[in-house]
Protein backbone atom coordinates (compact mmCIF):
# COMPACT_ATOMS: atom_id res chain seq x y z
CA UNK A 1 0.00 0.00 0.00
CA UNK A 2 3.09 2.29 1.01
CA UNK A 3 4.04 1.62 -2.42
CA UNK A 4 1.14 2.11 -4.50
CA UNK A 5 1.08 5.67 -3.09
CA UNK A 6 4.50 6.46 -3.12
CA UNK A 7 4.23 5.85 -7.27
CA UNK A 8 0.85 7.84 -7.14
CA UNK A 9 3.16 11.09 -6.31
CA UNK A 10 5.07 10.32 -8.16
CA UNK A 11 3.17 10.62 -11.07
CA UNK A 12 1.44 13.44 -10.00
CA UNK A 13 4.76 15.29 -9.58
CA UNK A 14 6.07 14.46 -12.88
CA UNK A 15 2.23 15.47 -14.53
CA UNK A 16 3.13 18.44 -12.68
CA UNK A 17 6.31 19.18 -14.16
CA UNK A 18 4.95 18.63 -17.79
CA UNK A 19 2.80 21.42 -17.82
CA UNK A 20 0.95 21.88 -21.35
CA UNK A 21 2.39 24.48 -22.29
CA UNK A 22 0.20 27.62 -24.06
CA UNK A 23 0.77 28.06 -27.75
CA UNK A 24 -2.30 30.46 -28.07
CA UNK A 25 0.50 33.41 -27.83
CA UNK A 26 -1.42 35.27 -24.91
CA UNK A 27 1.70 34.58 -23.15
CA UNK A 28 5.38 34.02 -23.72
CA UNK A 29 7.17 31.20 -25.26
CA UNK A 30 10.15 29.56 -24.74
CA UNK A 31 12.10 29.05 -27.91
CA UNK A 32 13.23 25.74 -26.74
CA UNK A 33 9.42 25.20 -26.63
CA UNK A 34 8.61 26.35 -30.17
CA UNK A 35 11.50 24.25 -31.92
CA UNK A 36 10.60 21.20 -29.63
CA UNK A 37 7.58 21.51 -31.17
CA UNK A 38 8.70 20.84 -34.64
CA UNK A 39 9.64 17.13 -34.49
CA UNK A 40 13.08 16.15 -36.61
CA UNK A 41 12.41 15.05 -39.97
CA UNK A 42 16.07 12.59 -40.74
CA UNK A 43 15.61 11.99 -43.85
CA UNK A 44 14.43 13.35 -47.03
CA UNK A 45 10.65 14.50 -47.20
CA UNK A 46 7.51 14.36 -49.24
CA UNK A 47 4.30 15.95 -49.21
CA UNK A 48 1.68 16.17 -52.21
CA UNK A 49 -1.55 18.56 -52.34
CA UNK A 50 -3.45 15.34 -51.45
CA UNK A 51 -1.66 14.66 -48.73
CA UNK A 52 0.61 17.56 -46.82
CA UNK A 53 -2.86 18.67 -44.77
CA UNK A 54 -2.91 15.38 -43.51
CA UNK A 55 0.66 15.35 -42.13
CA UNK A 56 0.38 18.11 -39.63
CA UNK A 57 1.20 17.24 -36.05
CA UNK A 58 -2.16 17.97 -33.94
CA UNK A 59 -0.89 20.91 -32.03
CA UNK A 60 -1.96 24.48 -32.97
CA UNK A 61 -0.37 27.61 -32.38
CA UNK A 62 -1.97 31.25 -33.17
CA UNK A 63 -1.06 33.89 -34.71
CA UNK A 64 1.01 35.64 -31.79
CA UNK A 65 2.37 32.75 -30.71
CA UNK A 66 4.36 32.81 -34.05
CA UNK A 67 4.98 36.15 -34.36
CA UNK A 68 6.77 35.78 -31.26
CA UNK A 69 9.96 34.70 -33.67
CA UNK A 70 8.46 35.69 -37.19
CA UNK A 71 7.75 38.87 -37.61
CA UNK A 72 4.43 39.19 -38.32
CA UNK A 73 4.74 41.13 -41.82
CA UNK A 74 6.55 37.56 -43.20
CA UNK A 75 3.45 35.61 -42.15
CA UNK A 76 0.84 38.62 -43.42
CA UNK A 77 2.16 37.91 -46.68
CA UNK A 78 0.73 34.35 -46.45
CA UNK A 79 -2.64 34.94 -44.23
CA UNK A 80 -3.16 38.58 -45.58
CA UNK A 81 -5.70 40.68 -42.73
CA UNK A 82 -6.70 37.27 -41.16
CA UNK A 83 -5.67 37.42 -37.49
CA UNK A 84 -6.63 33.87 -36.44
CA UNK A 85 -5.07 31.81 -39.16
CA UNK A 86 -3.96 28.44 -37.50
CA UNK A 87 -0.60 27.20 -37.82
CA UNK A 88 0.43 23.32 -37.00
CA UNK A 89 3.99 22.29 -36.99
CA UNK A 90 4.85 19.65 -39.64
CA UNK A 91 8.66 19.36 -38.76
CA UNK A 92 12.11 20.95 -38.68
CA UNK A 93 15.25 19.96 -40.85
CA UNK A 94 18.56 20.82 -38.91
CA UNK A 95 21.73 21.95 -40.67
CA UNK A 96 25.31 23.53 -39.19
CA UNK A 97 23.92 27.22 -39.82
CA UNK A 98 19.90 27.21 -40.24
CA UNK A 99 16.81 25.39 -38.86
CA UNK A 100 14.19 25.31 -41.53
CA UNK A 101 10.59 24.34 -39.78
CA UNK A 102 7.79 23.29 -42.58
CA UNK A 103 4.42 24.17 -40.87
CA UNK A 104 0.97 24.52 -42.09
CA UNK A 105 -1.25 27.26 -42.00
CA UNK A 106 -4.84 26.77 -41.87
CA UNK A 107 -7.14 29.20 -42.95
CA UNK A 108 -11.26 28.88 -43.82
CA UNK A 109 -11.00 25.96 -46.20
CA UNK A 110 -7.47 26.96 -47.32
CA UNK A 111 -4.90 25.23 -46.02
CA UNK A 112 -0.84 26.26 -46.87
CA UNK A 113 2.60 24.96 -46.23
CA UNK A 114 5.34 27.10 -46.08
CA UNK A 115 8.89 26.53 -44.98
CA UNK A 116 10.37 29.22 -42.49
CA UNK A 117 13.82 29.64 -42.21
CA UNK A 118 15.81 30.41 -38.74
CA UNK A 119 19.33 31.26 -38.06
CA UNK A 120 21.30 27.98 -35.95
CA UNK A 121 22.72 30.13 -33.64
CA UNK A 122 20.78 32.54 -32.01
CA UNK A 123 17.01 31.76 -33.93
CA UNK A 124 17.03 34.83 -35.94
CA UNK A 125 14.45 34.36 -38.66
CA UNK A 126 15.47 34.52 -41.84
CA UNK A 127 13.46 33.88 -44.48
CA UNK A 128 10.46 31.46 -45.30
CA UNK A 129 9.01 30.42 -48.59
CA UNK A 130 5.74 28.73 -49.70
CA UNK A 131 5.66 25.36 -50.78
CA UNK A 132 2.06 23.54 -51.43
CA UNK A 133 -1.72 25.36 -51.05
CA UNK A 134 -4.68 24.21 -51.89
CA UNK A 135 -7.71 24.80 -53.84
CA UNK A 136 -5.60 25.35 -56.58
CA UNK A 137 -7.59 25.45 -59.64
CA UNK A 138 -5.84 23.30 -62.05
CA UNK A 139 -5.56 19.60 -63.63
CA UNK A 140 -2.00 19.23 -61.99
CA UNK A 141 -1.18 17.25 -59.39
CA UNK A 142 1.20 19.48 -56.80
CA UNK A 143 3.95 18.45 -54.79
CA UNK A 144 7.26 19.12 -53.26
CA UNK A 145 10.40 16.81 -52.57
CA UNK A 146 12.87 17.82 -49.66
CA UNK A 147 16.29 16.48 -49.96
CA UNK A 148 19.08 16.12 -47.02
CA UNK A 149 21.00 19.49 -48.82
CA UNK A 150 18.41 20.83 -48.34
CA UNK A 151 17.07 21.44 -52.12
CA UNK A 152 12.91 21.91 -51.88
CA UNK A 153 11.89 20.77 -55.29
CA UNK A 154 8.42 21.99 -56.08
CA UNK A 155 6.65 19.93 -58.89
CA UNK A 156 3.44 19.95 -60.60
CA UNK A 157 2.78 17.16 -63.35
CA UNK A 158 -0.55 16.08 -65.20
CA UNK A 159 -1.08 13.71 -68.21
CA UNK A 160 -1.27 15.03 -71.22
CA UNK A 161 -1.86 13.85 -75.31
CA UNK A 162 -0.49 10.11 -76.27
CA UNK A 163 -0.09 9.16 -72.37
CA UNK A 164 2.96 11.37 -71.79
CA UNK A 165 3.44 13.14 -68.79
CA UNK A 166 3.45 16.73 -68.83
CA UNK A 167 5.97 18.45 -65.99
CA UNK A 168 7.14 21.18 -64.37
CA UNK A 169 9.61 20.99 -61.77
CA UNK A 170 11.74 23.98 -59.87
CA UNK A 171 13.72 23.68 -57.27
CA UNK A 172 14.88 26.47 -55.07
CA UNK A 173 17.80 26.57 -52.29
CA UNK A 174 18.44 28.73 -49.36
CA UNK A 175 21.47 31.17 -49.50
CA UNK A 176 22.74 34.01 -47.03
CA UNK A 177 23.32 36.07 -50.39
CA UNK A 178 20.18 35.53 -52.23
CA UNK A 179 17.44 34.03 -49.63
CA UNK A 180 15.68 31.36 -51.73
CA UNK A 181 17.09 31.17 -55.27
CA UNK A 182 16.90 28.58 -57.75
CA UNK A 183 18.54 25.95 -58.67
CA UNK A 184 16.45 23.39 -60.65
CA UNK A 185 14.24 24.84 -63.57
CA UNK A 186 12.89 21.44 -65.96
CA UNK A 187 9.89 21.15 -67.59
CA UNK A 188 8.67 19.35 -70.84
CA UNK A 189 5.52 21.09 -71.54
CA UNK A 190 6.67 24.24 -74.77
CA UNK A 191 10.30 23.81 -73.93
CA UNK A 192 10.94 24.50 -77.28
CA UNK A 193 8.12 27.72 -77.87
CA UNK A 194 9.98 29.39 -74.69
CA UNK A 195 12.25 32.32 -75.11
CA UNK A 196 15.23 31.63 -72.23
CA UNK A 197 15.71 34.75 -69.73
CA UNK A 198 19.36 35.78 -68.99
CA UNK A 199 19.45 37.25 -65.84
CA UNK A 200 23.07 38.19 -66.50
CA UNK A 201 22.87 39.74 -69.96
CA UNK A 202 23.27 43.55 -68.66
CA UNK A 203 25.90 43.00 -66.73
CA UNK A 204 29.55 44.36 -67.64
CA UNK A 205 31.89 42.21 -70.44
CA UNK A 206 35.02 44.37 -70.14
CA UNK A 207 37.10 41.73 -68.81
CA UNK A 208 38.97 39.78 -71.10
CA UNK A 209 36.66 36.20 -70.95
CA UNK A 210 33.23 38.05 -70.78
CA UNK A 211 31.17 37.53 -73.76
CA UNK A 212 28.67 34.84 -74.75
CA UNK A 213 29.46 31.57 -75.79
CA UNK A 214 26.66 29.50 -77.78
CA UNK A 215 25.51 26.56 -79.87
CA UNK A 216 21.75 28.22 -80.30
CA UNK A 217 19.57 29.92 -78.03
CA UNK A 218 18.85 27.35 -76.31
CA UNK A 219 22.28 25.83 -75.49
CA UNK A 220 24.37 28.85 -74.43
CA UNK A 221 26.95 30.20 -71.46
CA UNK A 222 27.25 33.99 -70.64
CA UNK A 223 30.42 35.16 -69.20
CA UNK A 224 30.07 38.78 -67.50
CA UNK A 225 32.68 40.66 -65.47
CA UNK A 226 32.87 39.96 -61.84
CA UNK A 227 33.77 41.71 -58.67
CA UNK A 228 37.55 41.57 -59.46
CA UNK A 229 39.93 40.16 -62.56
CA UNK A 230 40.14 36.68 -61.19
CA UNK A 231 36.01 36.49 -60.81
CA UNK A 232 32.93 36.22 -63.40
CA UNK A 233 30.24 35.98 -63.24
CA UNK A 234 28.36 33.23 -65.48
CA UNK A 235 24.91 31.76 -66.60
CA UNK A 236 24.30 28.44 -68.02
CA UNK A 237 21.37 27.44 -70.37
CA UNK A 238 20.87 23.97 -71.61
CA UNK A 239 18.43 21.87 -73.76
CA UNK A 240 18.87 18.08 -74.70
CA UNK A 241 16.43 14.90 -75.97
CA UNK A 242 14.10 17.75 -77.88
CA UNK A 243 13.67 19.75 -74.54
CA UNK A 244 13.17 16.77 -72.53
CA UNK A 245 15.93 17.57 -70.33
CA UNK A 246 17.18 21.14 -69.32
CA UNK A 247 19.96 22.31 -67.19
CA UNK A 248 20.36 25.73 -65.75
CA UNK A 249 22.44 27.30 -63.61
CA UNK A 250 23.76 31.44 -62.71
CA UNK A 251 26.99 31.68 -60.40
CA UNK A 252 30.17 32.49 -59.95
CA UNK A 253 33.18 31.36 -61.36
CA UNK A 254 36.38 31.47 -59.85
CA UNK A 255 39.91 31.48 -62.14
CA UNK A 256 42.55 29.02 -60.97
CA UNK A 257 44.96 30.08 -63.79
CA UNK A 258 44.31 31.91 -67.27
CA UNK A 259 42.74 29.69 -68.97
CA UNK A 260 41.10 27.68 -66.24
CA UNK A 261 37.71 28.64 -63.78
CA UNK A 262 35.50 27.00 -61.42
CA UNK A 263 32.16 27.15 -60.22
CA UNK A 264 32.09 26.22 -56.29
CA UNK A 265 29.58 27.00 -54.06
CA UNK A 266 29.97 26.21 -50.62
CA UNK A 267 26.56 23.67 -49.44
CA UNK A 268 26.15 23.07 -53.07
CA UNK A 269 28.00 19.84 -53.94
CA UNK A 270 27.75 20.83 -57.33
CA UNK A 271 31.08 21.61 -59.12
CA UNK A 272 31.79 22.45 -62.78
CA UNK A 273 35.19 22.89 -64.69
CA UNK A 274 35.73 25.57 -67.17
CA UNK A 275 38.32 25.59 -69.55
CA UNK A 276 38.97 28.56 -72.38
CA UNK A 277 40.74 27.70 -75.23
CA UNK A 278 40.97 30.01 -78.51
CA UNK A 279 37.20 30.94 -79.25
CA UNK A 280 35.68 28.74 -77.36
CA UNK A 281 34.45 27.36 -73.41
CA UNK A 282 34.48 23.67 -72.79
CA UNK A 283 32.25 23.06 -69.49
CA UNK A 284 32.75 19.90 -67.33
CA UNK A 285 30.77 18.92 -64.32
CA UNK A 286 32.91 17.18 -61.78
CA UNK A 287 30.46 16.96 -58.80
CA UNK A 288 27.26 15.96 -58.05
CA UNK A 289 25.02 18.57 -60.49
CA UNK A 290 21.48 16.98 -59.98
CA UNK A 291 19.91 20.39 -58.37
CA UNK A 292 20.40 21.88 -61.29
CA UNK A 293 19.55 19.89 -64.28
CA UNK A 294 17.40 16.68 -65.35
CA UNK A 295 18.74 13.20 -64.83
CA UNK A 296 19.35 12.54 -68.34
CA UNK A 297 21.60 15.09 -69.12
CA UNK A 298 24.77 17.26 -67.45
CA UNK A 299 26.90 20.09 -67.90
CA UNK A 300 29.40 18.34 -70.26
CA UNK A 301 29.42 20.55 -73.54
CA UNK A 302 31.96 22.97 -75.42
CA UNK A 303 30.64 26.47 -76.57
CA UNK A 304 31.94 29.02 -79.42
CA UNK A 305 32.40 32.25 -78.63
CA UNK A 306 30.24 34.67 -80.72
CA UNK A 307 30.82 38.26 -81.37
CA UNK A 308 30.32 41.31 -79.21
CA UNK A 309 27.17 43.00 -80.67
CA UNK A 310 27.80 46.10 -81.97
CA UNK A 311 26.95 49.76 -79.93
CA UNK A 312 25.94 52.93 -81.55
CA UNK A 313 28.99 55.74 -80.47
CA UNK A 314 27.51 59.20 -80.43
CA UNK A 315 29.90 61.89 -80.82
Amino acid sequence: MRNLLLCFVLVVLVSCGQKKIDFSGDTPIKTKDFIAAFKIIPGNFYAADSNFTKIADTVTMGFKAITQFVPDTAITKYTGKDKKPQFHPVGRILKEKEIYFLINIKQHNKITLLVLVMNAKDNKYLASKLLLETNQKDDYVHSVTVNKEPTFLISKEKAGKDNTMLFSRTGWVYTTETSFMIVVNDSNEGASKTNVINPIDTLPRKNKLSADYAEDAKNFISIRDGKNANTYNFFIHFEKNDGGCIGELKGEMKMKDPTHGQYLFNGDPCVIDFKFEDAEIKIKEQGTCGNHRGIKCFFDDTYLRKKAPRTNKRN
